[in-house]
C-alpha cells in the first residue's frame, strides 16, 4: 500500500534543514525526511487489535511542523522510523483480533492514537494511566509496539496517511449514525481543546483570549461554548476567513494580527489595558486578559500569550512549541504568570457530574448537536497528490482542516476478518 512516511536520518535531515527554506517541495519529495512510499500492509500485533481501514486522514499543524523540521528533537526518542504520518484520523473496522467482541466488520471508528500502557500490553499500569492521565504515560518506548507516542509516529501502528493502519481495541470508539464523516474526523482535535478548557476552565466573568484562529484554536473555541462557558473569548486571528470561523463559533471579538493591524493597541482598548514603550524591544502591556490559550506554539504567538495577559492571570499552552529563541520570559516572573500546558487528552475529565474518557465527551457533545464541526474540513486530497496537499495547507488556499481521502474498501485484500 502507499504511505507517507518521515524518516529522520542525519543525511535527511540535514539536507532538508539546509534546502528546505529555499526549496520547500524538497522537504516531501524523498530528499529529505518525509515520502511517499510503496509499504507492506500492518499486521495485528496481538489479538486484541484491529485493522482500520482509513476514510480520512487529517493533516495537523504538528504534522506539517515535522515535515518543515521545526519540530524539536525533544521527542526523538519516543518515536521509531520510518513511521507513517496520521493521528487524525476516521474509518472503519477491516480486520478484527480474535480477542475483540465489542466490534464488528464494517463498523464506523474514530481512533484515540496514544499508545498508552494498555496498547503496548501493560496489565499493571503505569502511575498515571493508573490515574486515567494516559497523556503521561511512562512506557512510551516499551511494550509490545515500537516507541511512539501515538498512532502516526509509530512504525508498527502506520498511521491514517495509508489505506489502513493498526489500533488496540481500547483505543477505538465506534460512531453514532448521528455523526457524519467529517464531525468524525474532527474528533481528535475537538478532544485537543476540550482537554485544555476542562483543566482550565474559566469563570463567566472572565475575559478568555484565543491566540490562534487555525484548526486547535477553532476547537479550543468550540470547546468553550459547546461546555456552557459564558466568558467573554477574544480571538486572535491572523486572517479574515479566519475571523469570520470564530465568529462562526461565539467568539464575542475577535482581533486581526497581520502587519495592517496593530493587535496590541486593540486589544488594549478593549480590556482598559495600557501599554508601555521600553528602550528597546515589543511594548509591554499593563493590565490585560484574564487567561490566555496559546495555540499556535511560534514564538511571536509565546511571547505575545505572555505579554497580553494580566499580573496574576494564567497562560495556558496548547499548540506545540519547539525550541524557543525570541521569547521574553520577564513577564513570567514581572507579572507572576500562572503557567501552563495542556497536551492531548485523557480518560479522566471532570463535566457534569461524572469522569469521562475525553473521545467520549467530544462524541456525546457532538450526538447531541452542542458543537458541528463538519464545515472546518475545506481541502480533501487523494494520497498522491500528498505535494499539492501540503503546498496548498496555507492561508492563501483559506484551509482550516485538509483530509486525505481513501476510496475505502473495508476490507484487506488477502485477508479476511479473524474475529
Amino acid at each position: 500500500m502507499k504511505a507517507i512516511q518521515f524518516n529522520a536520518t542525519i543525511p535527511r535531515y540535514v539536507l532538508g534543514t539546509t534546502l528546505g527554506k529555499l526549496f520547500p517541495s524538497l522537504l516531501w519529495s524523498g530528499l529529505s525526511c518525509t515520502y511517499l512510499a510503496d509499504v507492506p500492509e500492518p499486521q495485528l500485533p496481538g489479538d486484541e487489535w484491529a485493522v482500520i481501514n482509513t476514510h480520512y486522514g487529517g493533516i495537523c499543524g504538528s504534522d506539517m511542523g515535522a515535515i518543515h523540521l521545526h519540530a524539536s528533537p525533544y521527542f526523538s526518542p519516543f518515536l521509531s522510523f520510518p513511521f507513517t504520518f496520521g493521528h487524525e484520523n476516521y474509518g472503519s473496522i477491516a480486520e478484527i483480533g480474535r480477542g475483540v467482541n465489542d466490534l464488528r466488520h464494517r463498523q464506523r471508528v474514530v481512533v484515540e492514537p496514544l499508545l498508552w500502557c494498555t496498547p503496548r500490553g501493560f496489565e499493571d499500569l503505569c502511575r498515571y494511566c493508573a490515574r486515567g492521565e494516559i497523556n503521561r504515560c511512562e512506557r512510551q518506548t516499551t511494550g509490545d509496539v515500537a516507541p511512539g507516542l501515538m498512532i502516526g509516529n509509530c512504525r508498527d501502528t502506520s498511521g491514517s496517511w495509508s489505506e489502513f493502519f493498526v489500533a488496540h481495541h481500547s483505543q477505538i470508539y465506534p460512531l453514532p449514525e448521528a455523526i457524519n464523516d467529517e464531525n468524525a474526523l474532527m474528533i481528535e482535535p475537538l478532544a485537543v481543546g476540550l482537554h485544555a478548557v476542562l483543566q482550565n476552565m474559566p469563570a463567566d466573568d472572565e475575559v478568555v483570549l484565543i491566540v490562534g484562529a487555525g484548526s486547535i484554536g477553532l476547537c479550543l473555541l468550540a470547546a468553550l461554548r459547546s461546555l456552557g462557558s459564558r466568558s467573554h473569548v477574544l480571538v486572535l486571528a491572523r486572517y479574515p476567513f479566519q475571523a469570520q470561523a470564530a465568529r462562526k463559533l461565539g467568539a464575542d471579538e475577535v482581533i486581526l494580527s497581520n502587519k495592517d493591524h496593530d493587535h496590541y493597541q486593540e486589544l488594549v482598548s478593549k480590556t482598559d489595558a495600557s501599554l508601555l514603550q521600553p528602550m528597546i524591544g515589543k511594548r509591554v502591556v499593563v493590565g490585560g486578559v484574564d487567561r490566555t490559550f496559546e495555540c499556535i506554539g511560534s514564538d511571536t504567538s509565546l511571547d505575545d500569550a505572555l505579554r497580553l495577559t494580566r499580573a496574576g492571570g494564567r497562560v495556558v499552552l496548547v499548540g506545540v512549541p519547539g525550541i524557543s529563541k525570541h521569547v521574553d520570559w520577564t513577564a513570567i516572573f514581572a507579572n507572576e504568570l500562572d503557567v501552563r500546558a495542556s497536551f492531548t487528552y485523557n480518560h479522566t475529565e471532570q463535566f457534569g457530574g461524572r469522569t469521562w474518557r475525553t473521545f467520549d465527551l467530544a462524541l456525546d457533545l457532538m450526538q447531541r448537536g452542542l458543537v458541528d464541526l463538519s464545515w472546518m474540513v475545506t481541502h480533501r486530497f487523494r494520497l498522491e497528490d500528498y505535494a499539492q496537499a501540503f503546498s496548498r495547507n496555507t492561508a492563501r488556499s483559506q484551509t482550516i482542516k485538509s483530509v486525505f481521502t481513501f476510496n475505502h474498501s473495508d476490507s484487506r485484500p488477502n485477508h479476511s476478518p479473524s474475529g
